[in-house]
């Protein structure tokens, strides 16, 4: 519409010129003199005159240029000297083809476009030889003044583009006034109010001036005369530094088109814009305004209204009197109610409402029968009008970010819907899965529901996390075990009859803290009693098992995690009660919390073991509540990050808007006061953290829109700049990114919950809580959904005996699904619901797994279980569960173990042995290594492309278990194996993670690349190996301080002419990393391009290139881009661009 008009000021008339096929149409030199001008020239005529002439024109062109080279003195090929003289005079008639044909040819052009072409001047010879030009196209170049001779010669010109240049100024302007006949001037994108006084009054004198753009100037005031272009219809003055609304501009009676966008501070309309009759289009997006005048309300031929961005909270009363208004944009304003007025406007076809503070939609909407339109998104609604359905022309209907939960009866009557956005609302009917599919599908649910018997089953899936010893296993044995099989428990935890002791005593034996023996002493012994913070002070901090992954200046100072002085002589636990290193890897089970309600959780326990990093992100889902265990008896103010913070930042990646619940164990081993201090702390310091993350990333949403407010070529001409060549797509993609996570931060419910397992009330209180928050509405509105009757038998057959398989492929499950009465479109939605609830794992958005359907969830854990076990006693006894095994096997067996645990090789028999409950056959084996493979646990090293005549043993790598010895550290530090410097140049895209690295994922990304690289070479964090015979280098690099991030980074080399091949080795490893971060939708990290030629210094801070570059193509013209670490140096575009830009941003979501 508006923004059409905009760029087709000058260049509309100059559409489809043709292009000369000669090749020597891609030598362009501007800057040119002489005889060689006329060679120029013609090819810019050329361009603007019918093919048929252009061919004719451009050989007489040649011919004449030629010549002209010969007279000066150039010897042409084919032509000999006369016999009278070896060296002849120039030839007389030089300029003269100019004059005919060529000259009358040319004298004819009426359009000529020299867009693009990074003209810094327009020769006088131009215009002179064009004087019948009307249409002028010089967009894109580099013009810093005015062509005010050329200009003097083109008195005919109708139509000027001067857009996108590097105007100053305009000089006095007489050269433009001389245009008496110029209809359309665009001068948009320069730099015309930054020195000088700005535009000159005789732009005022272009009497018949029709369409004027001014807009991206940082014009602060615009001609007092301006008001005497009577014929002027259409005025752009967008994205300038105006303070006020200009008064010239209410003497534009012919005005139809006027966009003062951007002028963050024109503040508000005058009362005299009414004047404005036969304004059509009014753009007033991001002005500041805070009210409208009345005097809007009379523009009666108004039809299309922009007023996003300002700080609206109603409309006038009048304004209902706008009754040919058809596109009406409120978006981004302070509306608490929807207006009104906009009721009354019965020719309204598109209306938007996003990003206010909308909380009702009043059931007169339906009077809008002509709307097509309508954006509700990132409001407050929290139902739908049920007479949204009689919208029957709705075309776009967006929702999303409201807090809707239940869509009205008969939705499916808006069949004509074709862009639906519904996401980010607590949907519970239809299911949040049917509503993301579509209209159509949301008819169908609704339908069946309506015809069948519904039922209701409360289930909300309970996930279990912490540090190993945090206590998470007992506590769910507590929590699930009846009131009188806990009284045994708590007998068995004292170790006696006695009555329970004052709360700074020992009690809970239970659970050994952290780095404790299993030394036990009676409960009356006080000699070797010494207190919880004494201790602290002579414990080395290594006691502590924090994650791997946890850097170490999140661990501040040296204190570490308290060792009890436990007695000798003390009754042992019986190992079913969760003693230390009681629980089995990752667990699940059901859960009947509430009989009569029927509620039941399905448990998920989370190895607390740093060896199951890699699988466990595989069982956090959204609709889950999340339990935080942390040991307070173990818990000191300086490990709260590796305890708690780094669980948080954890969650928060994979589970955007995670619902957390803090609950402190071994309460019963710290003193009264002990306890209240350690649960304060963790509730500030939890504070603190999501103060300091959500301000970092607001200050990034801040910086994003400082670069989108700069112009484009701008950004593009200062390497300086904070998105230096950043696209405005990717910006606004990368803020969008932002603001999602700002929206999304973890749902922590409450302060830290003491618990001990002694304490019958504390474990009454906390179940009471997890039944409360489960049945919260609000933060749990899926748990009471009404299913229908296909979506019950679905889960029945899934779950039948005879499917116990290992898991069912997406046909099998399909099957089952047409048995249910649901189709194969349907079956997904049923599926996801069954996956939000923890009864079965389907993962819809993962490109290898989605074809599988895991049903049998204790025994897929059970196969990770095995493969993430670093005990070598437990894989042994797996091993050598066979009687018939002797002691030369034995040891055969114990080498395979020792092998596995220190560089994560296993062959395919051993394999078979540890798996051997569940394998029947060789094709059972083939098939969970393929699916471990495409989760990304393992590879084979020595895969045969056929079969093996000698029956050698296929061997398989598990990354996750580390190798020690770094092979490429050297190689990522522009020095190869053999201490050599390379000369060529190093090609290197690094992805920082400033908040978390995700656990596992180098281990499963090494997994994902082997299909793309040979003769691979893998160290402790490092992967080197080849593209075909380009080196490829796969680096992770923990953070080494509190303000550096974690990175990974993939590199090669190649010799400059041949930098592509570099390219093309990196691009499928960086396509590969993509993908896997797509499964951490809540992941902050940034991708860049490190700056060759810092790499070649040894810089130890190399100059960054944003990473969004990947995903544009190279700008035309552009060679080299200076690196502002050193302004001599200039790197290489080809370093920075890859030949071919990648499908998507590498930081999009």
């Amino acid at each position: 519409m508006k923004r059409e008009a905009k760029g087709g000021t000058a260049h509309s008339a100059c559409q489809s010129l043709p292009e000369p096929t000669s090749a020597a149409s891609e030598k362009q030199e501007p800057e040119t003199s002489g005889t060689d001008r006329a060679c120029w020239l013609s090819q810019a005529a050329a361009q603007s005159v019918p093919a048929g002439r252009a061919v004719r024109l451009w050989r007489d062109a040649a011919l004449r240029a030629r010549k002209l080279r010969g007279g000066s003195g150039e010897p042409e090929s084919k032509s000999e000297p006369d016999a009278g003289s070896s060296e002849g005079p120039p030839s007389p008639p030089a300029a003269a083809p100019l004059r005919s044909p060529l000259a009358a040819a040319l004298g004819e052009l009426e359009a000529l476009n020299l867009s693009g072409r990074g003209l810094e001047e327009l020769p006088e010879e131009v215009g002179a030889a064009l004087s019948g030009l009307r249409v002028l196209n010089l967009r894109r170049n580099r013009l810093s003044r005015l062509p005010d001779a050329a200009l003097h010669h083109l008195s005919r010109l109708a139509e000027l583009d001067l857009s996108h240049n590097r105007l100053r100024g305009l000089g006095d302007g007489g050269a433009l006034a001389g245009l008496r006949g110029l209809r359309k001037l665009s001068l948009s994108h320069n730099e015309l109010g930054t020195e000088g006084p700005g535009l000159p009054p005789c732009l005022a004198e272009l009497c018949r001036l029709e369409e004027l753009d001014l807009s991206f100037n940082r014009l602060r005031h615009l001609p007092e005369g301006l008001g005497h272009l009577r014929h002027l219809r259409a005025l752009d003055v967008d994205h300038n530094l105006l303070p006020s609304f200009p008064t010239p501009l209410l003497e534009l009676g012919a005005l139809e088109e006027l966009d003062c966008s951007g002028n963050r501070h024109l503040g508000a309309l005058p009362e005299g814009i009414s004047a404005l009759r036969r304004l059509k289009i009014l753009w007033l997006s991001g002005t500041g305004l805070a009210a409208l005048p009345e005097g809007l309300c009379q523009l009666s031929a108004l039809e299309s209204l922009m007023l996003d961005g300002n700080q609206l909270q109603a409309l006038p009363a009048g304004f209902g009197s706008l009754q040919r208004l058809k596109m009406l944009n409120l978006s981004s304003n302070l509306l608490g109610e929807f207006p009104a007025a906009v009721l009354a406007l019965p020719s309204l076809e598109e209306l938007y409402l996003s990003r206010n503070q909308l909380t009702l939609l009043p059931p007169r909407l339906c009077q809008l029968h002509q709307l097509r339109t309508l954006w509700l998104d990132n409001n407050r609604i929290r139902y739908l009008p049920d007479s949204i359905v009689l919208l029957h022309s709705l075309e776009e209907l967006v929702l999303q970010g409201n807090q809707i939960a239940i869509l009205p009866e008969g939705f499916g009557q808006l069949s004509r819907v074709t862009l639906w956005k519904i996401k980010d609302n607590p949907l519970i009917q239809p299911p949040y899965e049917v509503c993301m599919k579509g209209i159509p599908y949301i008819a169908a649910y609704q339908q069946e529901l309506a015809h069948s018997q519904p039922a209701l089953k409360p289930r909300l899936k309970l996930v279990l996390v912490g540090l190993k010893d945090a206590g998470k296993t007992l506590l769910r044995q507590c929590l699930m075990e009846e009131d009188g099989q806990r009284d045994d428990v708590g007998s068995l935890e004292a170790g006696s009859t006695q009555p329970r002791e004052g709360p700074g005593q020992l009690q809970d034996i239970g659970r050994v803290p952290v780095g404790c023996c299993p030394s036990l002493e009676p409960w009356g012994a006080s000699s070797a009693k010494v207190p919880v913070m004494q201790q602290l002070e002579h414990l080395p901090v290594e006691q502590q098992d924090f994650p791997s992954h946890v850097p170490s200046h999140r661990v501040k100072g040296k204190t570490p995690c308290p060792m009890l002085s436990l007695p000798l002589n003390a009754p042992r636990v019986p190992s079913g009660l969760g003693l230390s290193g009681g629980s089995k890897g990752i667990e699940v089970m059901d859960w009947t919390a509430d009989a009569e309600r029927g509620l039941t959780f399905i448990v998920y326990e989370l190895a607390g073991d740093r060896s199951y990093d890699v699988i466990q992100s595989f069982f956090l889902s959204p609709g889950a509540l999340y339990v935080l265990v942390v040991n307070l008896s173990a818990y000191v103010p300086q490990h709260f990050y590796p305890s708690v913070g780094y669980f948080l930042h954890w969650l928060s990646s994979k589970v955007p808007h995670a619902v957390v619940c803090m609950v402190g164990t071994h309460a019963d081993l710290c003193a009264e006061r002990e306890l209240e201090e350690k649960c304060l702390d963790i509730h500030q310091q939890i504070a603190q953290q999501e103060k300091r993350d959500a301000e970092g990333l607001q200050s990034l949403v801040q910086q994003v829109d400082e670069a989108l407010g700069q112009d484009f070529d701008l950004r593009c001409s200062n390497p300086h700049a904070a998105f230096y060549g950043v696209s405005d797509k990717n910006l606004r993609r990368k803020k969008a990114q932002f603001q999602y996570l700002l929206n999304h931060r973890p749902q922590i419910l409450s302060p830290v919950l003491p618990f001990s397992c002694r304490d019958r009330c504390q474990v009454r209180r906390l179940r009471d809580k997890l039944l409360s928050v489960a049945e919260h509405r609000d933060i749990f509105p899926n748990l009471h959904r009404v299913l229908p009757r296909s979506w019950q038998v679905l889960e029945e057959l899934h779950f039948q005996p005879q499917a116990q398989q290992l898991w069912l492929s997406w046909w099998d499950s399909a099957r089952l699904g047409l048995q249910a009465g649901l189709t194969e479109d349907r079956l997904q939605s049923a599926l996801s619901y069954l996956h939000e609830s923890g009864k079965l794992l389907y993962f819809e958005e993962h490109l290898t797994l989605r074809e599988y359907v895991f049903h049998n969830l204790p025994l897929l854990i059970d196969i990770l279980n095995i493969f993430c076990q670093q005990d070598a006693t437990v894989l042994l006894q797996k091993l050598l569960s066979d009687t018939h095994i002797d002691e030369l096997r034995a040891t055969q067996l114990q080498h395979y173990v020792e092998g596995f645990l220190l560089h994560g090789l296993l062959p395919a028999h051993v394999i078979r042995l540890l798996l051997k409950p569940h394998i029947q056959s060789p094709e059972d084996l083939q098939l969970i290594m393929e699916l471990l493979e495409k989760m990304g646990l393992c590879y084979c090293v020595n895969k045969p492309k056929c079969k093996p005549l000698n029956g050698a043993a296929a061997w398989y790598k598990f990354p996750y278990v580390k190798d020690k010895v770094p092979h490429a550290e050297a190689w990522i530090n522009s020095t190869n194996l053999s201490g050599q410097s390379f000369v060529v140049e190093q090609l290197q895209i690094e992805y920082s993670f400033p908040f978390i690295f995700p656990p596992g994922l180098f281990a499963r990304y090494s997994v994902q690349i082997n299909s793309h690289v040979v003769q691979r070479s893998d160290g402790k964090y490092q992967i080197y190996a080849y593209r075909g015979k380009v080196p490829v280098v796969v680096s992770y690099r923990p953070a080494r301080g509190s303000l550096q991030p974690d990175t990974l980074s993939i590199a090669s080399h190649a010799s400059l002419p041949n930098i592509w091949t570099a390219w093309q080795a990196i691009t499928p490893l960086v396509e590969e990393l993509n993908v896997l971060l797509q499964e951490w939708p809540g992941l902050y990290y940034t991708v860049h391009v490190l700056c060759s030629k810092c790499l070649k210094r040894g810089s130890p801070n190399p100059h960054t290139f944003p990473g969004e570059l990947l995903s544009q193509p190279r700008p035309e013209g552009l060679t080299e881009i200076i690196c502002p670490k050193n302004g001599s140096e200039r790197v290489n575009v080809a370093l920075v661009y890859p030949p071919t830009p990648t499908v998507t941003s590498p930081c999009s979501k």
